[in-house]
């Protein structure tokens, strides 16, 4: 079941997203930026307040009482912004995913906006094609990957972001 998270899903979305994304867990899903990057993808902190911001939407897929997915959507002025997309690394390619990118596509239709976009690390090419694959492009425009005390760049490779997009009918 998907529907909107609130205050009380925090603690649960951040080791969630955490999980999926860096450190030892997230190496059982296909999605992990271990070999990237150290330190936390996202702080409780972070999280209450991207959800205190009437902007922004947290999505959840629930199943048996338990958050096992998630993606962050951000209403700016003529598009959604699609970030967080995280499944539980040990359920990643069970259609997930997927589900919650059709949600982004309905909340997007919802409020009017014609377009869906999102950066992805330029290095990060299985889950460029797979986003491709979901019907999103590459907009051909790059921007800088943001170093601080929380995204902790660990690989030789220089990262930058990929901008996708996908037009909504």
């Amino acid at each position: 079941m998907i529907t909107k998270a609130t205050l009380e899903d925090v603690s649960n979305l951040n080791k969630l997203i955490n999980s999926a994304y860096r450190g030892e867990s997230s190496k059982k899903g296909w999605t992990t930026e271990a070999n990237l990057l150290e330190g936390l993808r996202t702080t409780e902190q972070e999280l209450n307040e991207t959800i205190q911001n009437p902007k922004n939407t947290i999505l959840k897929f629930t199943q048996n009482n338990q958050i096992i997915g998630c993606v962050l959507l951000v209403e700016k002025e003529h598009q959604l912004y699609l970030g967080m997309l995280t499944v539980s690394p040990e359920l990643q390619n069970s259609g997930i995913g997927k589900k919650l990118l059709q949600q982004a596509e309905i909340h997007a239709s919802a409020l009017g906006l014609p377009k869906i976009v999102m950066t992805v690390i330029s290095v990060r090419e299985e889950l460029i094609e797979w986003y491709k694959r979901n019907g999103y492009a590459d907009t051909g425009e790059r921007e800088p990957f943001p170093v601080s005390d929380v995204h902790i760049p660990i690989s030789e490779e220089p990262l930058e972001f990929i901008v996708l997009e996908k037009k909504i009918a």
